[in-house]
């Protein structure tokens, strides 16, 4: 597997390649995006609680903080979800 950056001035056109990237399939971790998935998960949060809920205690480290790549990378369905 390839992992590829892609960055660019205002205009340069980032998010059009991204979207064409989406469009063929290609998986994209938006770095502006991440910092939303971590304030979403806090403990204790309500994202924190319907995860959770969704996909049960196996997925919360000792510090009962979710365990992001557990749930993330684990499955398309499982990533999808969060997303939701």
């Amino acid at each position: 597997m390839r992992i590829v950056g892609l960055t660019g001035g205002i205009a340069s056109g980032k998010s059009t390649m991204s979207n064409l990237f989406k469009a063929s399939g290609i998986p994209i971790v938006d770095a502006d995006v991440v910092p939303r998935l971590r304030n979403a998960l806090k403990k204790g949060s309500g994202g924190w609680k319907r995860v959770v809920a969704a996909f049960g205690e196996e997925i919360l480290l000792p510090s009962r903080e979710v365990d992001r790549p557990k749930i993330v990378f684990s499955s398309d369905s499982k990533r999808q979800l969060v997303n939701k």
